[in-house]
């Protein structure tokens, strides 16, 4: 009988000591995810989002969610057409207003670069003339 008492003292020390290892391992654990969080959440955020959308992607779809879905992902695409074309005809607009059709860019780059060619010619003739009255 006095083996078997020290087998269970023996094994509920083992036991004790596994636990507290356990513990230990936790309390690091949860330290170390709490720092990864604390340092770069977006990334967290960004990964849980991946592996999310890896996890549906690969879960196959069932035809009620076929049926349930089907209609409203024809609505938003129907709704980020409509809102992607209201952006694109309100930013031609906006160009237009401030004189940046295609025709005005071209003209503005002409406009540009004979002020630019005029300066240099300017420049050109300044330093020449300045090098000739000092010889």
């Amino acid at each position: 009988m006095t083996d078997t008492k020290s087998a269970d003292t023996a094994s509920h020390g083992k036991l004790d000591q596994t636990i507290d290892a356990a513990e230990r391992a936790y309390g690091r654990t949860v330290d170390t995810a709490s720092q990864t969080i604390d340092a770069s959440p977006l990334g967290i955020l960004a990964g849980g989002l991946a592996l999310g959308a890896l996890a549906g992607a690969l879960l196959p779809r069932s035809d009620k969610e076929k049926e349930l879905l089907a209609p409203v992902g024809k609505h938003l695409g129907e709704r980020v057409r409509a809102a992607t074309q209201a952006a694109r005809t309100a930013g031609q607009e906006e160009f237009a207003n401030l004189g940046l059709t295609k025709d005005g860019a071209k003209d503005q780059v002409k406009t540009l670069l004979e002020g630019v060619t005029k300066a240099l010619s300017t420049a050109g003739a300044a330093a020449a003339k300045s090098a000739s009255s000092k010889a």
